[in-house]
């Protein structure tokens, strides 16, 4: 079995910027922990980014109609890592889908059959990656304290929904992944 990947979600300007709409108000918690996290996986951590696309097909043109706002190209500074992730990913995955699992994260984590998942928001992105990780078979470890939702009930909501796809999605702390690697 290889070793476990982290895959840290979203901790960009966007959701941690006080003065965005998407701003996760727990996002210095889910900083935090990913930052205790970080050293225990090394060059074994990717960073995704959410962008918007191009130009938005389907559903999500009704979706920026919503949030134009984010209708900016994938340079602009809303959508960078945060300090300190910009300068300590050692890999990024961007992608303007919620969930971030697919072919292409699975092959950027080596197709490790364990992730430790963190970031933003655990009602939105969190959980459409862990879901499709779980689905394609990885075990995933949610870090609950490394994660922070749209609001605290979203949050807990979010956690409760994963919680039912147990045991392919485990609710952990970053204190017991520590203590596990």
């Amino acid at each position: 079995m290889s070793a476990p990947w982290l895959v840290a979600v979203d901790m960009q300007a966007v959701f941690g910027d006080p003065s965005s709409p998407w701003c996760a108000p727990e996002y210095a918690r889910a900083s935090a922990g990913i930052q205790r996290l970080l050293p225990a996986f090394g060059d074994r951590s990717v960073f995704t980014r959410f962008v918007a696309p191009v130009e938005p097909r389907g559903a999500w043109g009704r979706y920026y109609e919503q949030w134009p706002f984010a209708l900016v190209p994938e340079s602009d500074p809303l959508y960078a890592l945060t300090p300190p992730f910009a300068d300590l990913a050692p890999h990024v995955e961007t992608r303007s889908t919620f969930g971030k699992w697919d072919p292409q994260l699975a092959a950027a984590v080596g197709g490790a059959s364990e992730i430790v998942v963190a970031g933003v928001a655990t009602d939105c992105c969190v959980i459409a990656t862990a879901l499709a990780a779980a689905d394609a078979g990885v075990h995933v470890r949610l870090a609950v304290d490394a994660c922070a939702g749209g609001t605290a009930s979203d949050h807990q909501r979010a956690l409760e929904a994963m919680e039912l796809f147990a045991p392919l999605i485990e609710l952990t702390t970053v204190d017991e992944v520590l203590a596990s690697l």
